[in-house]
């Protein structure tokens, strides 16, 4: 199916206001080509109400188009202007434009009226609008003697412009004698009729230069009034002038300038009625005077004022409500407030209209024969008349045409000929004004021709929409169809929209809409077609957008603006700042994608925006810039309020940068006690500009104030003026007061002194006092200068006083201080404790205790007590050494203690002594205890030897600390096959007089595990452990000694090239990576090795962890036990044997060092070590390693 354009129809798309727009353009009224004969059209005119400027030549526009060219023709005052009668007027060559030469003679005043012009041809005649012509003036003000105007402050006045009638009206201001507009405000103001209204004057309203000007904008002059001279006086002043003038008080019956409720200026009266004309600015005034001054509102008495069309002026004195219309009739009630009253006014608005169009009448083009209409219909308040002309007659009196029928605001016309064609003119007035449009109706046979430029082309973008022109003429009208592509495929109505004008519109065009679309225009008389081409581009997209950033003043900031476009469209970047253009600064960089600001500063804050351009389209995109920084710093510091102990700081806050202020810091400096120090006073909110400061006396204040922002903290302020304070008491004492000798013999006092801040005054003192606590002396006292100290001689040792330390400076005493206790010094104790007793609990432990001294013979501060233990030589007498005295100290009053790390099977001696914080007293006697046996150390070392096919020869050294009698030897060993697995365990035992041994029997090539320790009546002691093997020595010659490693013998032939040996090296290399590959199976799986399994079987019972309940410390360790074992030695997992401790390890770990132990043998007391430096005895031990680990010293 093919679409077709009716001439009646009409189809727009919601495409947006620009495309309405532009719809609305295409589908007026069709224009008739130039080259066609058609009646005259006025297509330029001048203004209605025509005000000239009488310095310069009167230009009357009237220009014209039609078929043949019309001529002109003038009316003035209704009546015809021949302009050639009058040389200074000419009419412009093809036109109707009328040059009145006034500029060499003549004045324009002369030439003032109503002009009409009229183009005529042989298809009719159009008429332009009635022109009033008329010469701007701007009248002088007339001469007038204007008297000083003499008010009371308070008083309402109104200067009078009353500027003279000019033309146009003047625009009203008032100035001073240099030109500078005179401030207003809701006090001051200037009405609408120009006059200078004060709600109630001031002194400062007092001056000689009240000038009102009157501005001529057509002639570019300024008029102005005579200068107004006002006075404003008080009461008393007015009526001393009086007075001395007219010796009449009462003449100018001073009124009172007391508050007063308003009242209203202007208007006048409480109703006022306000006319205004539909579509223009309703303005509404109402000033009011009063004491305060009033505020004004406005309301509708009857409805709401219309949001988006009322705006007040001149500080609410003015409504204004702009496009009037007459739903904006009613009542308007304007109220003046101040804190005494109120009072209203009503301003009745009634608007009225001049005529406006609703249908105007259009251009008519008919073929002969057809039927058509010209309709005119127009509004107004009051209703206007409709009348009708043709060729600028009344359509009553011209000739009669029967193919027109009038009725009312419309004529119809019916089977229209060429003698039908004429212009007619519509004209609806009333008294407000007229409409006059020309229509004209003209009857051509004419076959279809298409405007529009054949094989345009047009390119649009994607998603928008295409808009296809197909201007044409024809008479009749033609039908319009349109087709795409070559072969003519026809348009659907569901897709496009066709407009009465012909143009084709794709509402939303796609990819697919590109292509060549044919126009046809037919009718009777003919048919014309044209191509145009339609190309659809990619939108212009923004596909990063720039960021809204803060950044501080002086960094870098960049913005990022990345754009995808289509290819064929080369796009224009630009960047703007605040809709502007960038400053032209070179801080100011861009790129292909960013735009950089480097050492941003306070003004490059702002809007950026980002548009790309094409010839299609445009894409943008904005972030807002915040520039901040700390705050400036607080300036105009004040000190108000000024009191002995307070004052009142106020600042004026600096700019915050654009980030709010959250606190000020107030700091002072004390000018006499600490110049050029500023310490902290106080902080107060953001919101603060004030801050009430205590002060002390005697202080010379200086103060300067910081604000602090989330940047950080501004620069201090200038520093305030200086603020001494009075000199007072002091208001507190010396701290720190105390009291302890340094001898048997003195007291001495300490404290610490008072600053110069806290003396509150000159002449700081101090007064020293003291007694005997438990005396009935009396109080000594001493007044010493300001020092921190004072010693008391002649004191008895070690006796509690009471001591005083009391301020005190020129102008008074601080308040009594409390008393303190002290002690005058302390002297040796002089007394040993008694019936030092010693218990022992087991081979390591023993507990002391003894008799408390008699406090008095303490003579000072007890600190508790000392014990001095040394072993004097071990009960087997095989390790003798030097005397080593240990200490031990119990804090307070504690009568008993543990000794911990005893030496087992060993000779101990000790004596207490009392301590005070002079020193020791004398030791008590010494009392001798014996530790019993315990169990040995390790043997020392263990070394495997001569090793042959069967045998092997152990060798060992005693243990460095049998801790007692050895009854005998342990030795275990245990073989272990080529799967690591042990074999049955062997126990042997052998006299504790040995110190070698030979295994034999055992089996050739076999590597052995051994463990080996000593034995005590009271047990086993710690093992070591060792590995060897057995040789596979044919020939029996012994290899040679292996030392203190793993014994290896090896064969006196070369047995690598025997077979045998080959195959078994091999077997054993199979086993070792099949067992290599389960362990590692094993291990992940969390699993035990066998070797752990039968260690864990065959663990040492001597080897557990001691119980609490044992009465036992727990280990020791030392440094030692964690060295690495010999060469040849394997450290078990879990079966590491430790050596035995020592009797000099807490020595090596108290010594110089307090520690403690309670009565159950817990660490309480000081311990620490004296003695003389020597060879440590042999204390070593080998540390037993497990059988897990013969696996590793296999492989």
């Amino acid at each position: 199916m093919q679409l077709k354009i009716m001439p009646k129809k009409k189809h727009l798309s919601a495409g947006g206001v620009p495309l309405i727009l532009f719809l609305c353009q295409m589908i007026s009224a069709l224009d008739v080509p130039l080259d066609l004969v058609q009646p005259p059209t006025i297509t330029q005119q001048s203004p209605k109400d025509y005000i000239i400027d009488p310095r310069e030549n009167i230009v009357i526009q009237c220009e014209a188009k039609g078929k043949p060219p019309p001529s002109f023709s003038w009316t003035r005052n209704g009546t015809h202007f021949d302009i050639d009668k009058d040389p200074l007027v000419t009419m412009k060559p093809g036109s109707g434009t009328l040059v009145i030469n006034i500029m060499s003679e003549g004045k324009a005043e002369t030439y003032e009226g109503v002009y009409q012009c009229t183009a005529r041809n042989e298809r009719g005649a159009a008429v332009s609008n009635n022109i009033v012509v008329r010469p701007s003036r701007s009248p002088l003000w007339t001469k007038e003697r204007l008297e000083p105007i003499v008010l009371q402050n308070g008083q309402s006045l109104v200067l009078p412009c009353r500027p003279p009638i000019g033309l146009p009206p003047a625009i009203i201001f008032w100035m001073d004698n240099s030109f500078q507009r005179l401030p207003q405000s809701e006090r001051v103001s200037q009405g609408l009729n120009g006059d200078l209204y004060f709600s109630n004057v001031l002194p400062e309203d007092t001056r000689e230069d009240y000038i009102c000007y009157a501005r001529f904008n057509h002639t570019q002059t300024i008029q102005q009034k005579q200068p107004i001279s006002l006075k404003v006086i008080s009461v008393d002043e007015l009526n001393d002038t009086i007075a001395a003038n007219l010796s009449d008080t009462e003449f100018y019956g001073a009124k009172s300038s007391k508050e007063r409720p308003p009242t209203f200026l202007t208007p006048e009266g409480n109703e006022s009625h306000k006319e205004e004309l539909r579509g223009n600015v309703l303005s509404l005034e109402c000033i009011a005077e009063g004491l305060p001054t009033p505020i004004i509102y406005w309301i509708k008495e009857d409805g709401m004022l219309p949001a988006n069309r009322t705006f007040y002026r001149n500080f609410k004195k003015t409504l204004q409500i702009t496009h009037v219309s007459e739903a904006d009739s009613g009542n308007y009630q304007c109220i003046a407030k101040n804190a005494l009253g109120a009072v209203h006014h009503t301003i009745s608005v009634t608007v009225k209209a001049a005529p406006y169009w609703i249908v105007a009448p259009q251009n008519l083009v008919l073929s002969p024969g057809e039927n058509g209409t010209l309709i005119c219909r127009a509004n107004g308040n009051p209703k206007p008349r409709i009348s009708w002309l043709t060729n600028g007659v009344p359509i009553e009196i011209a000739l009669d045409d029967p193919s027109r029928k009038i009725d009312g605001d419309t004529i119809i016309f019916s089977n229209v000929q060429e003698s039908s064609s004429a212009v007619y003119q519509c004209n609806a007035s009333n008294k407000y004004g007229y409409l006059l449009a020309n229509a004209f109706v003209n009857v051509l046979a004419e076959p279809p021709r298409i405007l529009t430029s054949a094989n345009t082309l047009y390119q649009v973008i994607a998603n928008r929409p295409a808009l296809l022109d197909c201007a044409f003429f024809g008479s009749p009208m033609p039908t319009i169809e349109w087709f795409k592509g070559t072969k003519g495929s026809a348009l659907h109505e569901d897709i496009y929209v066709l407009h009465d004008n012909g143009t084709l519109e794709i509402p939303v065009a796609q990819k697919d809409s590109t292509g060549t679309y044919t126009c046809v225009a037919r009718n009777k008389l003919g048919m014309a077609k044209n191509e145009v081409h339609l190309e659809i581009k990619d939108p212009t997209r923004i596909i990063k957008q720039p960021e809204y950033a803060v950044v501080q003043r002086g960094s870098k900031v960049s913005f990022e603006c990345r754009v995808k476009h289509d290819h064929t469209l080369i796009p224009t970047i630009m960047w703007l700042k605040d809709n502007g253009e960038l400053p032209n600064d070179e801080r100011f960089s861009t790129d292909k994608d960013h735009l950089v600001v480097s050492d941003v500063k306070d003004d490059d804050g702002g809007t950026y925006t980002c548009t790309a351009n094409t010839t299609l389209d445009s894409a943008s995109a904005s972030a807002v810039l915040r520039v901040v920084d700390v705050p400036n710093p607080p300036f105009d510091l004040e000190l108000t309020n000024q009191l002995d102990k307070s004052v009142q700081l106020t600042w004026t806050p600096g700019d915050d940068n654009n980030s709010p202020i959250t606190k000020f810091i107030i700091e002072y400096e004390d000018a006499m006690h600490d110049a050029g120090l500023w310490r902290h006073q106080a902080e107060v909110s953001g919101t603060q500009t004030t801050a009430q400061l205590k002060l002390s006396p005697y202080v010379n204040y200086s103060f300067r104030v910081m604000a602090e922002n989330s940047i950080g903290r501004s620069m201090p302020s200038e520093a305030s003026e200086q603020y001494l304070t009075k000199a007072a008491e002091p208001d507190q004492n010396p701290m720190a007061v105390e009291g302890l000798g340094t001898e048997p013999d003195n007291l001495v006092i300490t404290w610490k002194p008072l600053n110069g801040f806290q003396s509150n005054g000159p002449g700081l003192q101090y007064k020293v006092s003291w007694r005997q606590k438990d005396g009935d002396d009396e109080w000594t006292s001493v007044v010493v200068a300001n020092v921190s100290k004072y010693i008391v001689s002649g004191t008895p040792t070690f006796v509690p006083y009471l001591i005083k330390v009391q301020a005190l400076n020129d102008v008074g005493f601080a308040p009594e201080p409390a008393a303190v206790m002290g002690h005058s010094g302390e002297d040796l104790p002089m007394v040993a404790p008694g019936n030092v007793r010693v218990s022992v609990v087991n081979s390591t432990l023993a507990e002391v205790h003894w008799d408390p001294v008699p406090p008095k013979s303490v003579r000072g501060h007890l600190q508790g007590y000392r014990i001095y233990y040394w072993k004097t030589q071990s009960s087997s007498k095989r390790n003798r050494r030097h005397i080593e005295k240990k200490i031990l100290t119990f804090q307070g009053t504690k009568t008993h203690g543990m000794l911990p790390g005893l030496q087992p099977y060993s000779h101990y001696a000790l004596n207490v002594r009392v301590v005070n914080g002079k020193g020791e007293g004398p030791a008590s006697t010494d009392r001798g205890f014996h530790t019993p046996e315990g169990v040995p150390s390790a043997p020392s070392s263990l070394k495997i030897v001569n090793p042959t096919l069967d045998s092997l020869t152990l060798e060992w050294d005693p243990p460095s600390h049998p801790n007692g009698i050895l009854t005998e030897y342990i030795l275990q060993y245990q073989p272990i096959n080529s799967t690591h697995e042990l074999g049955p365990l062997v126990d042997l035992k052998i006299p504790a007089n040995k110190t070698r041994w030979t295994l034999k029997n055992l089996n050739f090539s076999t590597r052995y595990k051994f463990y080996f320790y000593a034995q005590t009546s009271v047990g086993p002691g710690s093992q070591i452990t060792e590995e060897a093997i057995t040789t596979v020595d044919e020939a029996g010659i012994p290899p040679p000694d292996v030392g203190a490693g793993k014994a290896m013998a090896s064969r006196q032939v070369d047995i690598a090239t025997q077979g045998w040996f080959i195959g078994l090296m091999c077997a054993v290399a199979l086993l070792i990576l099949i067992l290599l590959i389960v362990c590692f199976i094993r291990r992940n799986k969390g699993g035990k090795y066998p070797v752990k399994e039968k260690e864990d079987a065959h663990a040492d019972p001597e080897i557990q962890p001691m119980k609490e309940d044992d009465g036992t410390f727990g280990e020791y360790s030392d440094a030692e036990d964690h060295k690495p074992l010999k060469k040849g030695s394997r450290t078990p997992s879990d079966r590491t044997v430790k050596k035995e401790d020592s009797d000099d390890s807490l020595v090596d770990y108290g010594e110089g060092v307090n520690g403690q132990f309670n009565e159950d043998g817990s660490f309480i007391g000081q311990y620490s070590g004296k003695k003389e430096k020597e060879p440590a005895e042999g204390n070593e031990s080998s540390e037993a390693p497990s059988p897990v680990n013969a696996m590793n010293s296999f492989v």
